[in-house]
């Protein structure tokens, strides 16, 4: 099986509106490894690792986020799969 792992910064009105959560909640139905958490900047950041459909799946609900966010834009960046199949809040 095929296994992708990413990074993604999330810029926009993202803290403070429960994406953090959402984030964790979506990752998990989708069986994604690694972590999402809160930058000093503001900004979310996040590493995804599972399926390329399911990475990929997940990378285009950071372009949205949850209702109340307002993403201005999204960093993506390709990393080596590290194994990680469970998915926390890390900030």
């Amino acid at each position: 099986m095929a296994v992708k792992r990413v990074r993604v910064v999330v810029a926009g009105q993202v803290q403070g509106v429960g994406f953090r959560w959402f984030c964790r909640e979506q990752a998990l139905v989708r069986g994604l490894g690694g972590w999402v958490g809160n930058r000093p900047d503001g900004r979310v950041e996040a590493e995804f690792e599972g399926t390329p459909e399911a990475v990929d799946g997940m990378v285009e609900w950071c372009r949205t986020g949850p209702e109340w966010a307002a993403v201005e834009g999204v960093e993506v960046e390709d990393l080596p799969p590290q194994g990680e199949t469970a998915f926390v809040i890390a900030r």
